[in-house]
């Protein structure tokens, strides 16, 4: 019997999950085919911080979706716990940027007038002379020259956030369906059904959301889909004594004291294809500048060294929309390392531009025609 589904979700990330959550909202039933596992890649291995004001292209182009993206973050989560009783552990904290060096001492300030500059989003920063820093955190290094505390953030478990999303979805009538999609079936220049290994799923839409290896879809679509893998590693570590209050960040490190009761260190930025191996040298590199940030460091020990795959385009904001020369096919993806920040924003807008053909969450910059023209339109 061939399966069938009003939309097939191609990846089982975050931006597919939440795609498939806000179409569920719409009554519409969506299958996300996933060959891994829910969140098995870079939404379950991030260290789960939501910054809207601050990282590639924030301030920037990518603002606009980021605040957007992070306020319905906020809309969403007192939901999902409630309907799958899932705990993905998300609230509202601080971030310490650090300063070693006069030198840092301007783009800290810079930072503290955009948090202070957000006041009406919830948002605040507070200069902090040397005395006061080491009063907030006595462990830090006594290299600290002073710093600034940024309110306003919010941090969760990316991997039970991905998986509270897709059980929602789930409950509300989507499907997740174990494989792996090899392509699609066409027919006048619709696709009707998306081939797996094993058979294939009939379909009235199709959702491009498969993270770093987009580009497999390329020659099904005649399509660009520029996006590539940029590998990330974090440490993280058990360290002994008080919890941080707080996440810190400073002498090249970021560390974030997270639900687990670990101390999440990163994190490396590589171009080494789909290459997912943790290396000593990353562990090495991590766990140095932590320790210069934080010597009580030295001491900790290590849980657990992770490597992922963040999905990056050559311009850093993410593709979303319809994709060029298709009417039913549709591309959430390269988000990078906003994915989990950017889901909402990217799974809302995606879902309301297959229900309803147009969105009111602000993509400008993100649609896929800004690459290589469509050869189907262009010959």
């Amino acid at each position: 019997m061939t399966e069938s589904s009003d939309v097939v979700i191609i990846g089982g990330g975050v931006a597919g999950c939440a795609t498939a959550y806000y179409l569920s909202l719409a009554g519409v039933k969506a299958t996300i085919i996933e060959r891994e596992g829910v969140g098995s890649q870079a939404s379950g291995f991030s260290a789960g911080g939501l910054n809207p004001l601050e990282g590639s292209c924030i301030p920037g182009p990518l603002s606009p979706l980021a605040m957007t993206s992070f306020n319905l973050h906020k809309e969403v989560w007192g939901k999902l716990k409630q309907q799958t009783g899932i705990d993905f552990h998300s609230r509202i904290i601080s971030l310490t940027k650090v300063a070693f060096d006069e030198a840092e001492v301007p783009d800290l300030q810079e930072s503290m007038g955009r948090f202070e500059d957000a006041r009406e989003e919830g948002f605040s920063g507070e200069w902090l002379h040397r005395s006061e820093i080491l009063k907030l955190e006595p462990r830090l290094s006594e290299k600290t020259i002073g710093g600034v505390t940024l309110f306003g953030n919010a941090t969760l478990n990316s991997l039970l956030y991905t998986q509270a999303l897709a059980e929602a979805a789930q409950k509300n009538g989507a499907a997740l369906r174990s494989g792996s999609a090899r392509g699609v079936r066409l027919d006048n220049g619709r696709v009707l059904a998306v081939i797996l290994d094993d058979g294939e799923i009939a379909c009235s839409q199709v959702v491009m959301a498969a993270g770093p290896w987009s580009r497999e879809a390329e020659p099904w679509l005649d399509v660009s889909l520029p996006v590539d893998p940029l590998k990330g590693e974090i440490l993280r570590l058990e360290m002994h004594g008080p919890a941080l209050e707080g996440d810190f960040n400073g002498a090249g490190a970021s560390v974030y004291p997270r639900a687990d009761g670990l101390v999440w260190c990163g994190t490396t930025e590589e171009k080494q294809g789909f290459n997912k191996e943790p290396t000593e040298a990353a562990k090495d590199k991590i766990w140095g500048a932590a320790r210069e940030l934080l010597p009580e460091l030295a001491h900790a020990t290590l849980a657990m060294h992770t490597a992922c795959l963040r999905p990056v385009t050559p311009d850093y904001m993410p593709i979303v929309g319809r994709a060029p020369g298709w009417d039913n096919v549709f591309l959430a993806t390269g988000a990078g390392k906003k994915g989990v920040l950017l889901s909402t924003g990217m799974g809302k807008a995606t879902a309301e531009l297959v229900v309803e053909g147009v969105t009111e969450v602000p993509l400008e910059g993100c649609g896929p025609d800004r690459f290589a023209p469509n050869p189907r339109t262009s010959a």
